[in-house]
């Protein structure tokens, strides 16, 4: 029987991908104590880079925000796997950091991150009320718009 957060998944029409591999020498995610720490995470769906370019050149805020949401699906999947499976687990998210791929003007990460920060919360409810950064940075792996980590408490 699905848990409470595939339920939820379910409920908001949310198919999850499968966690990828990493593409170098790290891990996806560690687990230590009582925490998920999960690696950055890019737009990658289905083995395709969705989105990419700049946030100020050629990207819009609501295109940053649908990649912040891929971001986030990832996210969500490799921690998935961090928790054997069972998204039950989870008791809390922590905290979000996402890097935003941006011209040097331009000041909208926050409203960006917004599309990662919501979609956590929707699945987590409660429980995805997290702390945050949000970064402009000069480019991102790939050439993605967006990139995403972050840390969760588990049982």
């Amino acid at each position: 029987m699905a848990g409470t957060i595939e339920k939820r998944l379910q409920e908001l029409g949310i198919d999850l991908p499968e966690a990828a591999s990493p593409v170098a020498n790290y891990a996806p995610w560690v687990v230590t104590g009582n925490q998920a720490v999960i690696s950055g995470q890019i737009t990658f769906w289905n083995g395709e880079l969705q989105v990419t370019g700049r946030l100020g050149d050629g990207v819009s805020v609501e295109d940053g925000q649908k990649a912040a949401r891929v971001c986030a699906l990832n996210l969500i999947a490799q921690l998935r796997d961090a928790c054997g499976g069972d998204l039950d687990r989870v008791v809390q998210a922590v905290k979000l950091t996402g890097y935003i791929n941006c011209t040097p003007d331009f000041t909208d990460q926050a409203a960006v991150m917004n599309g990662a920060s919501d979609l956590i919360f929707d699945v987590f409810q409660d429980r995805g009320k997290h702390a945050r950064a949000a970064v402009g940075c000069a480019a991102l792996p790939l050439g993605s718009a967006v990139e995403v980590d972050g840390i969760f408490e588990i049982k």
